[in-house]
């Protein structure tokens, strides 16, 4: 019988198991248990009482016109056409910026729910949601250009590059899973900034996030390649290297991180496939989020993933709409709203509703947003679209301890500005980790001598919105 070439080295060892397939179960738990290597992925304390356990952050990428979806302006419809002068620093002496004309919205609002909110005809099936919704109309940041807004709302840097938000979420409470990431992201195609929305940068790279493409085969090179009992021969030789490996540099966080990183491929190879097998889910769950049966794509498929791979431990998932229907980036006409809010009103509201039938709409935190607004003015009165604008924008929070048919504060008449209660990306994230029973400000992680946390020197917990 021929014998197994002898696995001489432990990077030869590492190659032929990652080709052969990803890890045989236990190994890398057994080496993780070893003297003080500690497992980077093992679930912590909340540093308090933790309303939520999971996240699902729905990111519109582009920027969404909050004057025409969650932000009511009458006086917007009154003084169509009438010109404004504004006093900041992005629009002094621009040129084509020296006279500016607003626009109105181009959907009419009513108000829904037993809360009274009023929502725009873009979002019927999420305004039947409204009462679930806490409802924030006075988001701002602090840059204008798609890159570093996605930036800022990813990871609280506007200008450099830091962990992403799912990736400081796992740091500090672990996953309660083995067989899957703590955290993932469902997009088609890259958002702005691309893999600096799910990275870990300085984290441990067990905290980065694991990119899903929505499609016949979700997840690549998932499936063994080679069979079971030389698959178990190639990683216990692995392991042994890996044990002396690691104790030669004295159990080193880093290489552990990466080493539990395996266990997790492994486990994926039956998890993964099985979470993303929607063929089990009734006829009614798939009308529920407008999904059409052996659809494999679009947001509803992603949606609907989601509430899956929560439902099997995973911390925190992130869905990016940047699908075949186009960004929410309308400068030329803002009709293209139309067929975005179409490709995701059902879905989420789906999302909801399925989430709380379930009972798990309690301590799963769905975040709506965008990464900023669109101008309620344009250069030209008769201007079919709308620029950027990240003076004032909405988002909002549902499940997960938030208080449900509420709205935190509020522009000006026009809906140009923050009028009361401003809500900074430091802030909205705070409040997000602050549902997830993490305290922003001990959230933190020591990198070229400094101590780095998400909310950077900021933030404060949007206590309003809380249940």
């Amino acid at each position: 019988m021929c014998r197994q070439p002898i696995l001489s080295s432990r990077r030869g060892a590492l190659q032929s198991a990652v080709a052969g397939s990803l890890l045989w179960p236990g190994i890398v738990s057994q080496l993780l248990a070893d003297d003080s290597a500690a497992d980077p992925l093992a679930s912590r304390p909340a540093h308090h009482a933790a309303k939520a356990k999971n996240v699902i952050f729905l990111f519109m990428s582009g920027g969404v016109s909050h004057v025409d979806t969650f932000d009511p302006k009458p006086k917007l419809h009154a003084d169509v056409g009438k010109q404004v002068v504004l006093d900041h620093p992005e629009t002094r002496n621009r040129p084509g910026y020296e006279k500016l004309f607003l626009k109105r919205p181009q959907w009419e609002f009513r108000p829904h729910g037993e809360c009274g909110t009023e929502v725009s005809a873009l979002f019927p099936h999420v305004a039947e949601c409204i009462d679930d919704i806490a409802l924030i109309r006075s988001l701002h940041c602090d840059h204008s250009n798609h890159y570093n807004a996605t930036l800022g709302m990813h990871t609280g840097s506007f200008n450099q590059a830091r962990p992403s938000i799912g990736s400081w979420v796992s740091y500090g409470l672990g996953s309660p899973n083995n067989n899957l990431p703590s955290f993932m992201v469902i997009a088609p195609h890259s958002p702005y900034a691309g893999g600096q929305v799910w990275a870990s940068d300085f984290l441990p790279g067990s905290h980065q996030g694991t990119l899903v493409v929505p499609g016949a085969e979700p997840m690549r090179n998932i499936k063994p390649r080679v069979s079971s009992s030389r698959q178990q021969r190639e990683l216990a030789a692995l392991a042994a290297m890996n044990r002396r490996h690691l104790a030669e540099r004295g159990n080193d966080p880093a290489l552990a991180a990466r080493i539990r990183s395996f266990e997790t491929a492994f486990g994926m190879q039956i998890a993964a496939p099985e979470a993303f097998d929607l063929s089990k889910e009734t006829d009614e769950t798939l009308a529920l989020y407008g999904l059409p049966r052996g659809s494999t794509s679009g947001f509803a498929w992603q949606c609907l993933a989601a509430r899956r791979l929560i439902e099997r431990g995973v911390r925190f998932v992130e869905l990016i709409d940047t699908g075949s229907s186009g960004n929410w980036d309308s400068h030329g006409d803002m009709l293209d709203h139309v067929r975005l809010a179409k490709n995701v009103d059902q879905p989420i509201a789906g999302l909801i509703k399925d989430l709380k039938r379930r009972g798990m709409l309690d301590d799963t935190l769905i975040v709506w947003t965008t990464e900023f607004g669109r101008t309620p003015f344009n250069n030209l009165a008769d201007a079919k679209g709308r620029e950027h604008h990240s003076w004032a924008f909405s988002s909002w929070l549902a499940g997960g301890g938030t208080k449900g048919g509420t709205v935190y504060g509020s522009t000006d008449e026009h809906g140009i500005r923050v009028a009361e209660n401003g809500v900074h990306v430091n802030d909205f994230h705070a409040t997000i980790l602050h549902l997830l029973g993490l305290d922003h400000t001990r959230l933190t992680y020591r990198y070229a001598g400094r101590d780095y946390r998400l909310t950077d020197v900021a933030g404060r917990v949007v206590t309003e919105v809380l249940a």
